[in-house]
């Protein structure tokens, strides 16, 4: 059996990550891909809950990431393309550096746009569920905005369509340009 591939898309909300990602893994070269959407672990949380860009919510974000590292390292061990979608900045990556360290093929691509397309991509957002606050977008498209070492991981997405970041991705992950 073939051991799938781990691309994490990554970057502030209204950047495109959850379009191109469900994009790349209907697209995938190898047989079977998943597309896991984190924000869905979050949502699963029912009771003690802290929106995870707030203070204090440093250990349950910790928990978080840890069950769907888990869930990706066991969908790439069973040879899915598995296609990490969420905001995952560089101060968590060290558990997937380390899932690289034990040979597992892990790509870290950050879609960033300008911050004022991304507050105006966020803004228009038709969530039902949830209000977009434009202070939290804002705070983490700062967060994005300086990613020193891994600024060779970023794509702009300001100007790009859905189609043309779907290839920038691929062409990435395809020249092990953003691979950790």
């Amino acid at each position: 059996m073939n051991q799938g591939r781990i691309m994490i898309i990554t970057g502030p909300p209204g950047t495109g990550k959850t379009t191109v990602a469900a994009a790349v893994a209907r697209e995938s070269d190898r047989e079977k891909s998943v597309h896991m959407h984190t924000d869905d672990f979050y949502h699963d949380l029912s009771k003690g809950a802290v929106p995870p860009y707030l203070p204090g919510a440093d250990e349950q974000n910790l928990v978080v990431i840890e069950a769907f590292l888990a869930a990706a390292e066991r969908f790439a061990r069973a040879g899915y393309d598995v296609i990490v979608d969420g905001i995952i900045g560089p101060w968590f990556l060290a558990p997937w550096q380390k899932l690289a360290q034990e040979h597992y093929e892990v790509h870290y691509i950050v879609l960033r746009a300008g911050k004022e397309e991304t507050l105006k991509r966020a803004a228009e957002r038709d969530k039902a569920d949830r209000k977009i606050n434009a202070e939290a977008v804002e705070t983490m498209w700062k967060q994005f905005s300086d990613l020193g070492v891994y600024e060779a991981n970023v794509i702009d997405t300001t100007t790009l369509s859905v189609e043309d970041t779907v290839t920038a991705v691929k062409e990435k992950v395809a020249g092990g340009r953003a691979r950790l």
